[in-house]
């Protein structure tokens, strides 16, 4: 027979182990249930981030085609100035991923949302990119590529610079022409008189007519990194008229 004191005793030393591992002391009955300990709530993974191209605003995104997975961005210095800057983005699984800045020109009066022949402008907007060529052998472009003695650049610029080899690499702008042929093909289907042959070409050091030029070693950069499989587009204007 167990005495009024040895129970009591009994009682105080019984415990029960928790399915977390925790000791609970029974309270009242010798034959409570386990009290299990809170499990912590499973944490909400966290939202991946969009990245969005920089310094471009919501009308000038939407207008890049939703196939493009490589966009070429030309951004001007402001709406009649010569001087831009050009990167190459990629497209991917997280947004678009920003290459290197190179400095770049445009045409001697800015930036025109109309482009006429003659006006020294270069075409705001967002055009797709499907010819290369140029008077040098193809440094290894992936759209194809027409070498061509007809990619000829006499004279001197607005600043007097040499023209010489600023055709040597050129990358079609499909403004006013028809894709899928060579950029010295001169259909016009908007008519003349809106202009074309719209290229990105080689840096002779100053303004063009209306076109965009970056640095030779950046072109050929430029021509090996192009992939028709990723849809490239340029997108052309001063900062103020992309951020919209």
């Amino acid at each position: 027979m167990i005495n009024r004191r040895a129970a009591v005793g009994l009682l105080a030393t019984s415990v029960l182990v928790s399915a977390c591992g925790t000791t609970t002391a029974a309270a009242g009955r010798g034959d409570a249930p386990a009290v299990p300990a809170r499990m912590p709530a499973p944490r909400t993974p966290a939202r991946a981030v969009w990245r969005p191209i920089p310094g471009l605003g919501p009308v000038t995104t939407a207008a890049i085609p939703g196939q493009a997975r490589q966009a070429v961005v030309v951004t001007g210095r402001g709406r009649d100035s010569p001087v831009s800057t050009a990167v190459l983005h990629e497209r991917t699984e997280a947004g678009w991923q920003s290459g290197q800045i190179w400095p770049a020109h445009n045409a001697l009066h800015g930036w025109s949302g109309h482009h006429t022949a003659g006006d020294l402008r270069s075409p705001l907007g967002v055009y797709t990119l499907s010819d290369a060529g140029g008077l040098l052998a193809d440094p290894g472009s992936r759209l194809p590529y027409d070498r061509s003695s007809g990619f000829v650049s006499p004279g001197t610029g607005f600043e007097g610079e040499p023209l010489a080899g600023s055709f040597d690499y050129v990358v079609a702008i499909d403004y006013n022409r028809r894709p899928g042929t060579s950029p010295l093909d001169w259909t016009r289907p908007l008519g003349p008189g809106r202009g074309g042959g719209i290229w990105i070409h080689v840096d002779h050091g100053g303004p063009t007519h209306g076109c965009v030029s970056i640095g030779k070693a950046h072109m050929k950069a430029l021509l090996r990194a192009l992939d028709p499989d990723r849809h490239p587009v340029v997108v052309l204007g001063y900062a103020d008229w992309l951020a919209r």
